[in-house]
């Protein structure tokens, strides 16, 4: 499983991926950002959370930098034991939530995805 950006013409990136870039630039290459590391840029813990999802539930925005292009993407973390500025990486997990809690239609959704935890 990837964890996939996309590279446009004008040499940005972005995640989650689009099919126009910032300057209205055509995508180029796909990135694998599961093969970066990333900085923590802020974090919160959530208590109120959407049925399914744990609680409490930590949540980060984090800076990969991709060839010194800054990508930011927002996920759960794996623990609250975190500083700004810490290294994290991303790690899959097949389940960020319940399935079927409180959704109509469990089979439309994805319930993989990608955690950040520290680098220890």
């Amino acid at each position: 499983m990837t964890m996939e950006a996309t590279r446009y013409a004008d040499g940005s990136i972005s995640y989650p991926s689009h099919p126009v870039g910032p300057d209205g630039s055509e995508p180029v290459e796909t990135v694998d950002l599961s093969e970066y590391t990333a900085t923590v840029v802020t974090w919160t813990t959530s208590t109120a959370t959407p049925p399914g999802v744990r609680a409490p539930n930590h949540l980060a925005i984090v800076e990969f930098d991709v060839d010194g292009e800054p990508v930011r993407a927002l996920g759960q973390l794996t623990t609250d034991e975190v500083d700004i500025g810490d290294e994290v990486r991303p790690v899959y997990v097949e389940e960020l939530r319940e399935p079927g809690a409180g959704i109509r239609e469990p089979a439309s959704q994805a319930w993989d995805g990608y955690r950040f935890e520290p680098v220890q």
